[in-house]
C-alpha cells in the first residue's frame, strides 16, 4: 500500500504536553505520561517517529527518514508509522490537532 497524495496532507497526531520524551542514548527513549505516571520505553524506530511528531513532520517525511535510516521500503516505513501512531493513540499519548 502506497501513501497517496491526499494521505500526506493529513496532519499526524500531536504529542500531548503532559507526555515527556527523554532520549536515552541518541537512539532509544522513554515517554512519561505525567498525568498517569506511566512510562513507555521506545525502541529506535518508535523514538524516531516520536521525534518526528514533536517536530510536526508529515508522515511522508518521517517515513523517508525511516526508509533511509533502516533501509526499508516506503510502504514498510508507512506501515510502521501507522502501527506506532495506533499504539500512541491507544495509550492516549497523542491527540489530533493542537494539544
Amino acid at each position: 500500500m502506497s501513501v497517496k497524495a491526499d494521505e500526506s496532507a493529513i496532519a499526524p497526531p500531536v504529542p500531548f504536553e503532559h507526555v515527556i520524551f527523554t532520549d536515552l542514548d541518541g537512539l532509544e527513549g522513554v515517554l512519561v505520561d505525567l498525568n498517569t505516571k506511566k512510562y513507555y520505553q521506545l525502541n529506535e524506530t518508535a523514538s524516531l517517529i516520536w521525534r518526528g511528531l514533536e517536530k510536526r513532520l508529515s508522515v511522508n517525511h518521517i517515513a523517508s527518514e525511516l526508509s533511509e535510516n533502516y533501509d526499508v521500503t516506503m510502504d514498510r516505513a508507512v506501515s510502521s508509522i501507522r502501527n506506532a501512531l495506533g499504539d500512541f493513540a491507544a495509550h492516549k499519548l497523542v491527540t489530533q490537532g493542537k494539544p
